[in-house]
């Protein structure tokens, strides 16, 4: 089915609203300083690998985190490109601004210097958010998020839940960064084994809510379905 315009800015749009909720979350993981999430341990861990080698300003965390996902973008074209489409570019671009954004702003908030009671609540939400954030993102329909398209191919390709494959993908993110040097605590196991859970139950949920958007601002949409 080809889709019109209208409805593949509309799904851009949703994307967007879902990429800024999951990045939201992760910048929580970040700013409680108790653990990533799993994809930013590696990220974090490969960061602080590279500034021992290279010493410059433009090096930053959200920085290296756009880099990995055009990596992943441009593997995903080999294995099988049509799972990459112009959400997921917009993903790897936006993905980065979005925590360098937030980091700042969180970690002054969510400190060491906060109870911890409160960084624990912190990682708790920002589980919620992430998965939440990340269901929008691949039920938009317009791309999904690189880092996130290792768990939805693998999914797809050997028809296993999604909420098994991505706990099994975090797990080795998770086991790859920390022996990079990225940062481990409680609340990197905690995101192990709860985003894929919580992205799981709310993803049936939000492709319903995506399609009711999209029929309802769109009407043509679902004729041509």
């Amino acid at each position: 089915m080809k889709r019109s315009v209208k409805e593949v800015v509309l799904r851009l749009i949703i994307m967007t609203v879902g990429l800024f909720i999951a990045n939201s979350g992760i910048s929580m993981f970040i700013a409680s300083e108790l653990g990533s999430d799993p994809f930013n341990v590696f990220v974090q861990g490969l960061f602080r690998t590279l500034q021992k080698v290279i010493t410059a300003p433009w090096l930053t965390h959200g920085r290296v985190f756009t880099a990995v996902c055009l990596l992943l973008i441009i593997i995903y074209l080999f294995v099988d490109r049509t799972y990459v489409k112009i959400g997921t570019v917009l993903c790897m671009l936006v993905g980065g601004t979005i925590l360098d954004f937030w980091n700042p702003i969180l970690t002054p908030l969510i400190s060491s210097t906060a109870p911890m009671p409160a960084r624990l609540v912190a990682i708790v939400i920002g589980c919620i958010l992430t998965a939440i954030g990340m269901s929008v993102v691949i039920k938009s329909d317009a791309g999904t998020g690189p880092n996130d398209l290792v768990a939805v191919i693998i999914s797809d390709k050997t028809h296993k839940k999604f909420s098994v494959v991505r706990v099994i993908v975090d797990v080795a993110f998770v086991v790859i960064g920390f022996l990079l040097g990225g940062t481990f605590g409680i609340g990197t196991i905690v995101a192990a084994f709860l985003i894929g859970p919580v992205a799981g139950f709310f993803m049936p949920k939000i492709e319903k809510l995506v399609e009711k958007i999209v029929g309802k601002l769109i009407p043509e949409s679902k004729k041509e379905q």
